[in-house]
């Protein structure tokens, strides 16, 4: 078994660390990259985003998702859970049509109003990504907890479970692969929107597609472009391969 993942082939196989290396060298080898991006863009002075390190930009563009993602796991999962329960579901209908407002309500705009409130930086873009994320999480919550099989609940009321403890120990624990799988559509819909988080003055990965649709700059939006793609690659493979251990340790 060393070296290898049970029944999964050859660790060095596992895509998550093949695109994982490849995301880490891009970001952190981009200035090595500057011939290539000359000789592609001969016409361009500045070939080379070069205002900020890479690497910068990545470790901010992840830390404004994570925040922004973290705001909607825990309102989106509550809400989920909240309108569940006899207590809130007279409320089912509002809560979806407020987290489908958040969805359709294009990003640009929550910034465009939150700017004057709040200022530019990083709290505009955090709030609209947060509305922006919920959307999945609730109606995957929801979908995941009235999927628990009603004989499963039974069995819990059986031995002596209360409400509480069955949301806890039996109906969550159940409907978590469905859960994980709205949080996966989240966040990876979330470090695509938050490029343009740049455009309120935070700093992303989008500052270099900005920059470079600001002044014509093809190879700045390319730059920042396939490091956004190849960073939602890698999380997406990330939340798939967890999702994969969520369902082996409910099957067993």
């Amino acid at each position: 078994m060393s070296g290898r993942r049970a029944g999964k082939g050859p660790a060095w196989a596992n895509p998550l660390l093949w695109t994982g290396a490849a995301f880490v060298a891009l970001v952190v080898g981009m200035p090595a990259l500057k011939p290539l991006f000359a000789a592609l863009f001969p016409y361009l002075e500045r070939p080379l985003y070069t205002q900020e390190s890479f690497v910068a930009l990545a470790v901010a563009h992840v830390e404004l998702v994570a925040a922004s993602s973290a705001v909607s796991v825990l309102v989106g999962v509550a809400a989920g859970v909240f309108v569940t329960q006899p207590a809130g579901v007279d409320f089912r209908g509002l809560v979806e049509t407020l987290v489908a407002i958040g969805q359709t309500f294009p990003p640009v705009a929550v910034l465009a109003m939150a700017v004057p409130v709040i200022g530019f930086g990083m709290w505009p873009a955090l709030i609209a990504l947060a509305l922006y994320g919920l959307l999945p999480i609730v109606e995957n919550t929801v979908a995941g907890l009235e999927a628990v099989p009603a004989a499963v609940r039974e069995a819990g009321r059986g031995l002596g479970m209360s409400r509480i403890g069955l949301l806890y120990r039996v109906d969550l624990p159940l409907a978590a692969p469905v859960i994980v799988a709205g949080i996966r559509t989240s966040v990876i819909i979330n470090i695509g929107t938050a490029a343009i988080a740049s455009t309120v003055g935070a700093t992303t990965l989008g500052t270099p597609i900005i920059l470079g649709l600001n002044g014509a700059n093809v190879a700045y939006v390319l730059q920042g472009a396939v490091v956004v793609g190849l960073l939602a690659i890698v999380v997406d493979l990330g939340f798939e391969q967890f999702t994969a251990r969520l369902q082996r340790w409910k099957r067993g």
